[in-house]
């Protein structure tokens, strides 16, 4: 397998330096360097949309969850995906006109505008930092042991983890935002391609697709149905699930910013459809994988399972595939997600552009550092705010609704609940309060309480 990975990579490596030229900005302003132009068509629009979105968590977390909790997932994936898609282009439109209609530098900038009040985006910069540092953390972590079991005498672990950081800083400082998206377009297709190939290798071990249920239905029929065997698709979850990914767009900048720069509305519905087609076809084959782990490895532990089907299940040339579009995966998410945390920042700085892009881009390597330190240190509460990340920038939707979608200047009574709610959140992942009262989670109280705060200032400004 090394040799085929080292030709593998020595390809990969090789399109992401001459993309990386071709894309290169030479004269960096905020519209070049940190917005790329404001001009993004449908197709890169998809592609850099929907790497950012399905990350190493992909390729590792999601065959893991089919195969512990069963094909359950399927429903609200469907449900949510959908959703997504609606308010994808029935927001974003709103998001854009707004946003295009002020010097838009990011979406904390945005928000401190709306409300009239700095600390307002301040709120918004500080909630995504807390849940995407370590998200970003947790999948190089995943990345560096996949590659440190591939090949145990080439580097340490924290050796793969810096190589990786150090791969993401370089590219986004160099080519800045376009840069980004055409690796992301370039490892969206690894992803997708690498994904694939997989999951049709899992369904080969047993014929067919339906072999393969039968022999699923044969050793745990539970995996086949709902609650699962586990009991954890329920009610609850299906609704606190579908909330965090339909509104995943509007709370996670790196996503937010593609939708306002996309170059026409007519694109932004293309490409939203686009992406709810591409969800369900990546996930599908990932259920493939969880079903295979279910038939041979129901009893290991998350990482020898993601070890035998992607590397020691697999001829050696779709092993050093598979490393690849599981190294795209994380890049993928984790570079844009590192460039839209210094974007953010910037957009809040009311000095000069040119010195307000020397802060940015230093912050984008202090972001980067940040992860690698943290995921060196894997501190077991950090990956329980990974884990949650979706959850947890949902709590701003609220806040970053409201600032877009309403004509008159809301009032802060939305941004200290948001603060509150935040904190509230981060003390059950820490275990300082309980994550539930009774049978109920306390996401579900959270968004329940957001939105009748969010609905009492709905009425407040009716009545002005």
């Amino acid at each position: 397998m090394i040799t085929s990975f080292i030709i593998a990579g020595t390809i990969y490596l090789g399109i992401l330096i001459f993309l990386a030229r071709k894309t290169r900005v030479k004269e960096k302003t905020t519209s070049n360097y940190l917005l790329a132009g404001g001009n993004l068509g449908m197709l890169l629009g998809l592609f850099t949309t929907a790497a950012t979105i399905f990350s190493a968590f992909t390729v590792i977390g999601m065959p893991d969850f089919f195969r512990i909790h069963g094909i359950g997932s399927w429903i609200f994936l469907a449900v949510a995906d959908a959703m997504m898609v609606y308010l994808l282009i029935r927001v974003g439109i709103k998001i854009r006109l707004k946003a295009r209609a002020s010097d838009y530098n990011g979406m904390s900038g945005l928000l401190a505008k709306a409300y009239g009040h700095k600390f307002v985006g301040l709120i918004a910069l500080i909630g995504v930092v807390i849940f995407l540092v370590p998200y970003i953390s947790v999948q190089i972590k995943g990345v560096s042991t996949f590659l440190g079991a591939a090949f145990p005498e080439a580097l340490p672990h924290w050796g793969w983890k810096t190589l990786i950081v150090a791969v993401m800083i370089i590219y986004s400082e160099v080519g800045g935002l376009r840069a980004i998206m055409y690796n992301d377009t370039l490892q969206g297709i690894v992803l997708f391609v690498v994904i694939w190939v997989i999951g049709l290798n899992c369904i080969s071990e047993f014929g067919s697709v339906s072999g393969m249920f039968e022999r699923v239905q044969a050793i745990n029929a539970d995996l086949l149905s709902v609650p699962g065997p586990n009991g954890l698709f329920t009610t609850q979850f299906y609704i606190i699930s579908a909330v965090s990914i339909a509104i995943l767009p509007f709370t996670q900048p790196q996503i937010s910013t593609r939708i306002i720069i996309m170059k026409s509305h007519d694109a932004l519905r293309r490409m939203a459809i686009g992406l709810g087609v591409f969800a369900v076809l990546v996930i599908l084959p990932t259920m493939f994988m969880g079903m295979y782990g279910a038939i041979l490895y129901a009893d290991l532990p998350r990482d020898e399972f993601i070890g035998h089907v992607l590397l020691y299940d697999q001829a050696p040339a779709i092993a050093a595939l598979g490393l690849i579009g599981l190294i795209a995966a994380a890049i993928s998410t984790s570079d844009s997600q590192i460039f839209a945390l210094g974007t953010e920042l910037r957009s809040l700085l009311t000095i000069d552009d040119k010195k307000a892009l020397v802060i940015t881009r230093i912050f984008i390597v202090v972001f980067g550092v940040a992860a690698l330190i943290f995921s060196i240190l894997s501190i077991e509460h950090l990956v329980s705010l990974a884990l949650t990340s979706f959850s947890g920038t949902a709590l701003l939707a609220p806040l970053i609704l409201m600032g877009i979608l309403s004509e008159k200047k809301p009032g802060l009574l939305i941004p200290i609940c948001t603060i509150l709610s935040l904190l509230v959140f981060v003390l059950s992942l820490s275990e300082v309060i309980p994550g539930k009262f009774g049978l109920v989670d306390i996401r579900m109280i959270l968004f329940s309480f957001l939105t009748i705060i969010t609905g009492i200032e709905i009425l407040r400004l009716k009545l002005q």
